[in-house]
């Protein structure tokens, strides 16, 4: 009968405990069931839920939190890790080797004495520096666009593209014609609605919508995902407040007009700081 695998050690160094722990997770005999029929695919959408997790815990400025959450990210990548060792591709080492690697290569004015004019001139070295990496790898696209991961969220992909098509020209010259263009697509969108021709010409025109809100948050210097995460939070607290208002004075919020509910959305808002 095999013996059983050795216990992770209690003590030691961190990140080698933490390689233990998950190797003896995924031990096919003695693991955890969970852990052990789990593959890239399945955990991957955990991978970026926990990237919003740490960005929420930035946003609430929750220090103890963002430990927390660092480390349930860190999980991840040992997880994946794990799993290509387990198939002979590569191992966690050769993460950690691969990525030192690279900021040692994309840095050179930090590690081989090179200098670099300003932050934009160091961000178009980076992207030189990326895109001959592709072309090492044999990846022929050779357009401004190459090298943007579809697996990117859609908002992030959006103003990853006005980026790139921008560096070439392709941009407009002011935040003025942005604001022309969103008020076109409303437009249409509005027309859209109007003639109900079908889901996908909605979708198409919604998307245009978005497309153009993408690229104010791009002229604006401003995050699309964590302007969104702030009206997100923001709506989940008036909200909130408007339920505790209601149940405070014994009022069914579902049961009221959409004026009645309405009235009581002020009165959140009215509460905070600066309104």
């Amino acid at each position: 009968m095999a013996e059983p695998p050795a216990p992770a050690p209690v003590h030691g160094d961190p990140m080698q405990r933490l390689l233990a722990i998950m190797a003896q997770l995924r031990d096919p005999r003695t693991g955890c069931p969970w852990d052990v029929q789990q593959d890239f695919s399945t955990i991957a959408p955990y991978t970026i839920e926990e990237a919003y997790e740490v960005a929420d815990a930035i946003d609430r400025g929750d220090m103890a939190d963002l430990k927390d959450e660092l480390g349930d990210l860190l999980l991840q990548v040992v997880f994946h890790a794990r799993m290509a060792e387990e198939a002979g591709l590569f191992r966690f080492e050769d993460v950690a080797a691969a990525i030192a690697d690279k900021m040692v290569r994309r840095h050179p004015h930090v590690f081989a004495g090179e200098s670099v004019d300003g932050l934009e001139h160091q961000t178009l070295l980076w992207e030189q520096g990326k895109a001959a990496e592709r072309a090492a790898k044999g990846d022929a696209d050779a357009s401004a666009l190459a090298g943007i991961a579809r697996g990117l969220p859609e908002w992030q992909r959006a103003v990853k593209l006005q980026k790139r098509a921008a560096r070439t020209g392709f941009d407009w010259p002011d935040v003025n014609p942005v604001f022309d263009k969103l008020h076109e697509e409303i437009e249409e969108l509005r027309a859209e609605f109007a003639t109900g021709t079908g889901h996908a010409g909605l979708e198409d025109e919604l998307g245009d919508v978005l497309f153009v809100c993408a690229n104010l948050s791009r002229h604006g210097k401003v995050d699309f995902g964590a302007a969104l995460r702030h009206a997100n939070a923001k709506f989940e607290r008036r909200f909130r407040r408007m339920e505790t208002l209601a149940a405070g004075e014994g009022v069914d919020l579902s049961a009221l007009s959409l004026a009645e509910q309405d009235a009581y959305w002020n009165r959140a808002k009215a509460e905070e700081p600066g309104r």
